[in-house]
């Protein structure tokens, strides 16, 4: 996870405030504040609308108040403090010098302590913004995690992004929150856990520990089928497109899994390390060569009992769909004695039969083989041909077109004669049956036709 490198710029406003103003206390407790005038009151709200627009905020403003002014004595420009509470939004306070855009802060970065403890001087005082904390709440709903806040860190923010860390309590590892800058409900919120950052970057975790961060991993392990004392843990990564996150365990027993934990922050699936090496490299805790081979061994038994003679040398596991049977697994294997390779759907006790489909077959079932080359299977094809009687192609390439909703399935093949090929139609339901072969130019009328170079514009 690439670390987002964030300027704190709150404290730069804050020096340049004037040393004699109200807010430049230096001692380590500030005494009381009195109470917020009626006319810094009236002034902030006249302010406000004005500022909303210019901040470009998303903020219905229950609330303002001007907190004071300052001259810089150099470009003799002048700075006004505003400070706005949102009804609908985290409050909000803002710089205003001259015509320039305001700078804006969020009460929570604005109201932190200085870094001698002492409190800071440009914290929020309207009575909208006294839980700072509640603002973030319609962010986190937008989520989709659950967390109910427990502690929270303003980290600071650039031109487009605020970085905010949350302690959950449904999980106390934490997250970091980015939303954009200013903060806005109508633009993206990105969850990251705190493990996902390393304690040297300088964007990290503070308000929780690294023993506790790794805690959702217990957790996660506990909600898994599979019975595992954990000994190491580590956070993988996390996908931009699905949003769940990835953590590895390795067990005490020399087993290892990688845990995908969905965006709501529930368990999704727990994968064998045997299974995970397209997962962030795979595992890194845990030695798979033994069970890989064993696994390797068991595969090929099962395939050739299913009449696949294959020497597995190498597997991966593909996700179920809801036609695969209860218990059952999808494994694409290659085979070390034949260059073709399959898929198989093989049972959970090996009293069972595998179901096998050749790679020239397997996408009509729904399955795309990745690890064997597509012309390795191209002798299935022509075989389908021969039995139907067209003897005189030997398939060169060839296309999945599709399944239609009467469970009709289609492939386009063309021959290495050079003569255009045939659309293939297969009965898609088990087992799979050839239905009825169709010249190209015969084709038209199925999804378009045939595409495939040689097959359009020629006749045989």
């Amino acid at each position: 996870m690439r670390p987002m490198k964030i300027g704190l710029v709150v404290a730069l406003v804050m020096a340049a405030l004037s040393p004699t103003g109200v807010w430049a206390a230096k001692a380590p407790a500030a005494p009381p504040l009195p109470p917020i005038a009626k006319a810094d009151l009236e002034k902030g709200m006249a302010a406000a609308p004005g500022l909303v627009t210019a901040a470009n905020l998303d903020c219905q403003v229950s609330g303002a108040r001007k907190l004071g002014e300052n001259t810089d004595p150099k470009t003799k420009l002048k700075t006004v403090f505003y400070e706005l509470a949102c009804s609908n939004n985290e409050g909000v306070m803002l710089a205003q010098t001259a015509d320039q855009p305001p700078l804006v802060f969020t009460c929570l970065e604005s109201s932190a302590p200085r870094p001698d403890g002492s409190p800071s001087t440009t914290q929020c005082r309207l009575p909208g913004n006294a839980d700072p904390k509640a603002g973030l709440l319609p962010y986190v709903a937008k989520s989709g995690l659950p967390c109910t806040i427990d502690n929270v860190r303003a980290l600071g923010h650039n031109t487009t992004a605020s970085l905010f860390e949350l302690v959950c309590h449904e999980n106390p590892g934490g997250y970091i929150m980015q939303v954009s800058s200013p903060p806005r409900l109508d633009k993206p919120v990105i969850m990251n856990p705190c493990i996902g950052y390393s304690e040297q970057s300088n964007v990290h975790c503070m308000l929780t520990d690294r023993a506790t961060q790794l805690s959702i991993v217990d957790k996660l392990v506990a909600a898994a089928s599979h019975p595992c004392t954990a000994k190491d843990r580590a956070f993988i990564g996390a996908s931009a497109n699905t949003g769940n996150s990835y953590y590895e365990v390795a067990c005490t027993d020399g087993k290892g899994y990688v845990l995908e934990q969905a965006s709501s922050g529930a368990l999704k699936r727990a994968i064998d390390c045997v299974d995970a090496d397209t997962i962030a490299g795979g595992c890194k805790m845990t030695d798979t060569r033994q069970a890989k081979t064993d696994q390797n061994n068991l595969y090929s038994k099962l395939s050739k009992k299913a009449g696949y003679n294959c020497d597995v040398s190498g597997y991966a596991a593909l996700p179920l769909t809801a036609d695969t049977p209860a218990h059952s697994e999808v494994v694409e294997v290659t085979c070390a004695n034949r260059p073709d390779g399959a898929i198989g759907i093989f049972p959970a006790s090996s009293s069972d039969t595998a179901t096998i489909y050749d790679c020239a077959h397997s996408e009509l079932e729904g399955y795309r083989c990745s690890m064997s080359k597509p012309s390795a299977a191209y002798d299935k094809l022509t075989a389908d041909l021969v039995t139907y009687g067209k003897k005189s192609c030997t398939v060169s390439n060839a296309r999945t077109v599709g399944v239609t909703a009467d469970k009709k399935g289609f492939t386009e093949v063309a021959c290495s004669d050079g003569l255009q090929g045939y659309m293939i139609e297969y009965a898609v339901t088990p087992p799979l049956k050839m239905t009825s072969v169709i010249i190209c130019s015969d084709a038209k009328g199925i999804a378009g036709g045939c595409t495939l170079p040689g097959n359009t514009g020629k006749k045989s």
